[in-house]
């Protein structure tokens, strides 16, 4: 297995491992995270671990998570570049499996809001943060220095979709500022870089939806339409003047996402 890629520490007691499916809507890949007890040092073959996300059906990116005692996974959220693995790697690695949605637990309950797991040496809680998905939990490592892993609520550059309407931008305002008002902390990205502090990247995060609403109310005044008369495409040269083409879906379900958010408040 010498050949198989191996997990980045970055930060004691915390290994990730990109899975290869780079494209423009997952960055660099799938981050999956390998929490672990800081006292064992380093992260070798063998070492009990939690793993947050197996990532897509990769066989290899599988098989280098597996060489470690998986001792429990947890999902973030639903979709297939987070959740593809599951099975395969069960095959590997019989872990259960928690997360949100009962479709894809295996051999263990849902996630419950709150809750505090403990598995690996790791303690870690459970934050419900709806708005990327109705099913988006985000996951802290609790310690002397904790840390974030937010899925895809909150990416390592750029901003994540909505999918409206499984995804409301009422419950991801809701979700940005429950992260805010917890204490600074270091935050890792399903997608992306990691970042040393939390709070700076979500007010930044906050601002920028802030602002597109802002964007998409001046669109109308100008269209002379109120936003449930309207159609996203109908907007989509007016807020995203640029837009690259492979883009355009992502950008209508946030069109969407909005346009609801503003037929409550306009």
């Amino acid at each position: 297995m010498a050949h198989l890629p191996l997990p980045t520490i970055i930060a004691p007691g915390i290994g990730v491992l990109c899975a290869p499916n780079p494209s423009e809507m997952t960055l660099d890949g799938t981050n999956s995270y390998l929490l672990f007890d800081p006292a064992a040092g380093e992260l070798a073959p063998g070492t009990p671990v939690v793993l947050i996300d197996p990532g897509p059906e990769l066989e290899e990116h599988l098989q280098a998570l597996a060489v470690f005692d998986i001792q429990l996974v947890l999902i973030t959220h639903r979709h297939a570049d987070h959740t593809g693995g599951i099975d395969a790697l069960r095959r590997m690695a019989a872990a259960p499996v928690r997360a949100k949605l009962p479709e894809y637990c295996r051999d263990a309950p849902v996630l419950a809001d709150g809750e505090v797991i403990h598995a690996a040496g790791a303690s870690i809680q459970v934050l419900s943060t709806p708005g990327h998905t109705s099913d988006s939990v985000c996951f802290i490592r609790q310690g002397e220095r904790a840390h974030l892993f937010t899925g895809d609520t909150v990416l390592g550059r750029g901003t994540t979709i909505l999918e409206h309407p499984d995804g409301t931008l009422a419950d991801y305002l809701d979700s940005l500022q429950r992260l805010l008002e917890l204490p600074d902390m270091a935050l890792h990205p399903a997608h992306g870089e990691q970042h040393e502090s939390s709070h700076p990247l979500l007010q930044m995060y906050i601002e920028h939806r802030q602002s597109r609403l802002d964007q998409v109310r001046a669109a109308l005044r100008k269209l002379g339409k109120a936003g449930a008369d309207t159609q996203p495409a109908e907007l989509l040269e007016h807020v995203y003047p640029d837009l690259d083409a492979r883009l355009v879906g992502a950008a209508t379900h946030s069109l969407e996402a909005q346009l609801h958010y503003l037929s409550v408040n306009p």
